[in-house]
């Protein structure tokens, strides 16, 4: 899952970035708004996280600027205004939750957790190819029945892999959903992800295999539909 953060606060920043990743979220935190859009403009993303007073502008206005041009990504506000004005004026602007500072990471996660499983998010709560299933809420996975201890790399890939089983999904894509924009990739990670998994796959006996598709990208199929 790709997180977008708009927060000015360093600090907080930096603690909600380190609590999403060791959640298996991919996070792109941004300190302006001007920032934020032109990312929003470029990218997908699963969920946004915004805080509603920014240096550059105010937070509701944001969101009402995201939901008039047909953004339709959940919103969780996240702001030290607790009034209950201020909740209404956020809600009404188009956030789909709000979450008061300060507040505990656990307690951010779960609210995230809890957005993304929502149906407007169009997010099956759990995948399956032939005898692998992956339960997007518990990011656990089971193969032929039995369980998968997959890192969180692994598991994002496998999702993504299982959102567009028979399809070719492209590097960029893969990319783009395993890290953050700030992360230094090396030349080599992505294919090494991949590497893993597909040993992963075969060791647990899966009944699909993940092929490469050389110069464009991975797709997994079922065995003998590729």
């Amino acid at each position: 899952m790709r997180v977008l953060l708009i927060e000015d606060s360093t600090r907080l920043s930096a603690l909600i970035v380190s609590g999403l990743s060791g959640a298996g979220f991919a996070t792109d935190p941004f300190g302006t708004l001007a920032g934020a859009e032109e990312a929003v403009e470029t990218l997908s993303y699963d969920l946004i996280l915004l805080d509603l007073g920014m240096p550059d502008g105010d937070g509701a206005a944001f969101m009402r600027h995201l939901r008039r041009s047909g953004c339709r990504v959940p919103v969780l506000m996240i702001t030290a205004r607790s009034g209950l004005d201020d909740k209404v004026k956020g809600l009404d602007a188009g956030a789909d939750d709000y979450l008061v500072k300060p507040f505990e990471i656990r307690e951010l996660l779960a609210r995230c957790r809890a957005l993304l499983r929502r149906p407007a998010t169009c997010l099956d709560p759990v995948l399956s190819l032939a005898n692998i299933e992956l339960d997007c809420a518990s990011r656990t996975a089971s193969i032929a029945g039995r369980s998968a201890h997959l890192p969180p790399r692994e598991t994002d890939l496998l999702e993504l892999l299982l959102r567009r089983s028979g399809q070719v999904v492209g590097k960029p894509a893969i990319e783009q959903a395993l890290y953050a924009l700030a992360s230094e990739v090396t030349p080599n990670a992505m294919e090494a992800v991949v590497s893993r998994l597909r040993r992963h796959l075969a060791t647990a006996g899966a009944e699909a295999e993940l092929h490469t598709v050389r110069g464009i990208g991975y797709m997994l199929c079922a065995t003998g539909q590729s």
